[in-house]
């Protein structure tokens, strides 16, 4: 199957550990995930570690953020990996990483989600899929930028 890797950067005017706080806590998410604001009804459901590795995040909504789940696998002030699985619209389990690069007087944050796809997802991948998850990652970086820096 042919893999697949999609990353966004932005550089926010704030220390590393500041970020890395907004990040590692899913409970934080709501405050800067651009998922978040689209169904003011989903349910979430958290389990395991209150932050960090082993913490894990469910969630179910409407058509638009649909249902899957995420779970911090490694988390050190540089980088957090994720676990994550999507269950509809459709399935997938995915990799996603936060890296966090001091820049400046400020931080790069890069967001990157990786995975495999089948040939037909593949095709609809390049063609929609990876725009739409582009500019959704750009959002939740410019929201993370705003909260962050206050």
């Amino acid at each position: 199957m042919p893999s697949f890797s999609n990353t966004r950067t932005a550089v926010i005017n704030a220390d590393t550990a500041a970020i890395h706080a907004l990040i590692n806590d899913f409970h934080k998410w709501e405050g800067w995930s651009p998922w978040e604001k689209l169904d003011p009804q989903i349910k979430r459901t958290y389990s395991g570690a209150a932050e960090g590795v082993g913490a894990f995040y469910a969630w179910e909504g409407n058509k638009k953020v649909g249902q899957g789940s995420m779970e911090i696998t490694s988390s050190t002030p540089s980088q957090i990996e994720l676990d994550l699985k999507f269950i509809v619209p459709f399935e997938a389990d995915n990799k996603t990483t936060f890296t966090l690069t001091p820049a400046g007087t400020g931080t790069e944050v890069a967001w990157t989600m990786s995975g495999e796809r089948n040939i037909l997802f593949a095709v609809m991948g390049k063609l929609f899929f990876d725009k739409a998850i582009g500019k959704d990652f750009d959002k939740g970086l410019a929201s993370l930028k705003e909260l962050a820096e206050q």
